[in-house]
């Protein structure tokens, strides 16, 4: 006798059954299926829907640029929601953290290569979009192991903003309307670039606070 009761020791104090560790397991991999990742595949799904209704019948079909605007619009609906209730409802997942950035630069980004290939925005807008998420996703992981640079107002607002100016430009607009759209764009790329740079500085920040702390607990 080892004069621990069988309650102490975990219960009562029998092996767990056989397929115990596969029913958790199975538990553990249905909480993938909740409604936040539900609507990051969604998302992605969109994606290549989104760009064959955007380049059907030679991209200047108004009637499909419609329909790729719609997909678009469904797409950053879902990008809102689909954060908003993994962090309300405790559902977010490993495969939530790493889906959803893949599925909102997809979508952005085939959104502009799109619409350059067309010939209806500039190259260069789409390489500085492009190009500033790109280095601030590397910037990043450059500085996670001293901490976790977290979106800013500013930064939200940028989002807006450029999907408000790309959908816009998915529309085939045209008079004062085409003409809006151009300086919706203007202002996504200055909060583009002034976000990316006040990311950049938070990141040398964060680094230099790591730095100093790491030496001092030498």
């Amino acid at each position: 006798m080892t004069g621990v009761p069988a309650s102490a020791a975990g219960g009562t104090g029998r092996r767990p059954a056989p397929g115990a560790k596969l029913g958790a397991a199975a538990v553990n991999q249905a909480s993938l299926w909740n409604i936040a990742n539900i609507l990051t595949m969604i998302r992605l799904v969109l994606v290549p829907g989104f760009v064959l209704l955007l380049l059907a019948d030679g991209g200047y079909d108004p009637v499909w640029r419609a329909w790729a605007w719609a997909a678009f619009a469904v797409a950053m609906i879902t990008d809102i929601f689909d954060g908003h209730l993994a962090r309300t409802y405790n559902l977010v997942t490993d495969f939530g953290k790493i889906a959803d950035p893949i599925a909102d630069k997809a979508i952005m980004g085939s959104a502009l290569i799109c619409l350059s290939w067309l010939g209806d925005l500039p190259w260069w807008v789409t390489g500085v979009i492009l190009g500033r998420e790109l280095g601030i996703t590397l910037m990043r992981f450059w500085v996670i192991r001293y901490g976790v640079i977290p979106a800013s107002r500013g930064g939200k607002l940028k989002t807006l903003v450029q999907g408000t100016a790309v959908g816009m430009y998915v529309l085939a607009l045209t008079g004062p309307l085409a003409t809006l759209r151009f300086w919706v764009m203007a202002a996504a790329v200055v909060l583009t670039v002034v976000t990316g740079l006040d990311y950049i500085r938070q990141a040398v920040v964060l680094r230099r606070q790591g730095l100093e702390a790491e030496q001092a607990a030498r």
